[in-house]
């Protein structure tokens, strides 16, 4: 069966953009890949930050940006006209520096103000947060901006 003519003539195939789908491979993708490599490497503390922070933080990244640019299903004009390259760098951009101030904050203001320990799981939070929203966050947009720079108008 041969493809449908729009498709045969773009050589692409149009996939929707799927939220949920997002979201799950923004956990699972880092996560598993931090958690076997602390598994592999002996170090158990990289194998529960995989499952926590940065497992954890790629998906909250994803499904904010991803709702934020699907708006169901309506995208900014200003989202759907930029370079995909440029769109993807400055979200990532922001992503990461949004979530390295939280990491900051999280790690110096938590064991003074509350009853949290310092524990060194809190000074991974200064790398994994920044780094792991800035990939999902870059990932995250440009499979968005593939799917809306393919639709038909």
């Amino acid at each position: 069966m041969s493809p449908p003519l729009e498709t045969a003539q773009r050589g692409v195939a149009t996939r929707p953009f799927t939220l949920w789908k997002e979201i799950a491979t923004a956990y699972l993708a880092p996560a598993l890949t931090a958690g076997l490599g602390g598994f592999l490497s002996g170090r158990p503390e990289l194998t529960r930050a995989a499952f926590t922070s940065i497992g954890a933080t790629s998906a909250l990244v994803a499904c904010i940006v991803g709702a934020w640019l699907h708006r169901r299903g309506r995208p900014r004009r200003w989202t759907a006209s930029a370079p995909r390259p440029v769109l993807t760098l400055g979200l990532a951009m922001a992503a990461a520096g949004v979530a390295g101030l939280a990491g900051w904050f999280g790690s110096d203001w938590l064991p003074s103000h509350t009853p949290v320990p310092d524990a060194g799981w809190l000074e991974r939070l200064r790398i994994d947060l920044p780094l792991s929203a800035g990939l999902a966050a870059a990932i995250v947009t440009w499979r968005w901006r593939g799917t809306t720079s393919r639709q038909p108008t």
